[in-house]
């Protein structure tokens, strides 16, 4: 399988550098739907540092583990193998613990310095998407800062998640999915992954958000600690009226023998839920970020449930 070309883009000297940047972020939003950034100010000892606190916590009991459980209506909290895919209709195999600003949190006691490295964490990852999302509202014609406002954190109604995921070892399970292949719903996503822990692959081909899609070839993109690997979510899709493209991936096996544990980290900027959204073109019409988010869960369920009458 050959990998495709995902642009690498630094950030280094980003303020001098804002106009050769914005132009290499725009090319891979529009053709790839993926890049991987470097020189982005997340050293490789704060990344290491999260991932050893992520580890923490996926390694204690279950019963510890729920203390902190998921809830439907909020979507935060620890949830194992419960997310079921559209595109195979089967369940993840992975857990994963959903945080937001405000929501509970393990405690320190049971994952020792557990809030002050995730919140530091938190901070960083929204710094550097302000940045791209600079140069994402320039190219679109927005004034610079629209979209840093629409995803400000520090807003009560802000959706924006950390999530941190482990998919356990599998034994004969080669080729299968380890998690099925989606988009993400949001506005902009930023992954870590590890040295040795591969699984990602992507897949280009969307022309509409409305659409499912895809191209005929997935292609892995390599695990890299260090680098983050950016990809746009189908909300900016909408909101750039279909020019930035949400890119179809998924977490796959390995082809031969066991697939050791793989452990990410995603942080899914997901807007302001009453903030209204429309592209500079005006393709869509305006609608609050709380109805994107119901009107994209209910196509996604219709499409299973299509996909299961088949």
């Amino acid at each position: 399988m050959a990998e495709r070309v995902v642009p690498v883009i630094s950030l280094d000297d980003f303020e001098r550098r804002k106009d050769e940047i914005t132009q290499q972020l725009v090319h891979a939003a529009e053709t790839a739907g993926f890049l991987t950034l470097i020189d982005h100010g997340l050293s490789v000892e704060e990344i290491e540092q999260q991932f050893a606190i992520s580890k923490s916590f996926f390694d204690l009991p279950s019963d510890v583990k729920g203390k902190t459980p998921h809830s439907n209506v909020t979507n935060n909290g620890w949830e194992y193998k419960a997310q079921r895919r559209p595109s195979t209709g089967l369940y993840d195999q992975k857990e994963s613990l959903w945080l937001q600003h405000g929501s509970h949190w393990p405690s320190d006691e049971d994952v020792p310095g557990f809030r002050d490295t995730t919140a530091h964490f938190m901070a960083k990852c929204a710094m550097i998407s302000e940045q791209l999302f600079t140069c994402f509202a320039t190219a679109l014609g927005f004034p610079s800062d629209y979209f840093c406002v629409a995803n400000d954190v520090t807003k009560p109604d802000c959706l924006t998640q950390l999530r941190l995921i482990h998919y356990p070892p599998t034994v004969d399970a080669a080729g299968t999915w380890r998690a099925g292949s989606h988009t993400d719903i949001g506005c902009l996503t930023l992954l870590f992954q590890r040295d040795g822990e591969d699984g990602l692959e992507i897949c280009p081909g969307r022309e509409s958000h409305t659409s499912f899609a895809m191209g005929d070839v997935f292609s892995p993109l390599p695990a890299k600690t260090g680098q983050i690997v950016v990809n746009i979510g189908d909300m900016l899709m909408a909101w750039s009226d279909d020019r930035l493209k949400s890119t179809f991936h998924r977490v796959r096996a390995m082809d031969v023998g066991e697939s050791p544990s793989r452990y990410s980290i995603a942080y899914f900027n997901q807007g302001r839920r009453d903030y209204i959204m429309q592209g500079p073109q005006k393709k869509y019409p305006p609608k609050s970020v709380g109805e994107w988010f119901k009107e994209s869960v209910e196509r996604n369920f219709a499409y299973q449930q299509s996909v299961t009458a088949n």
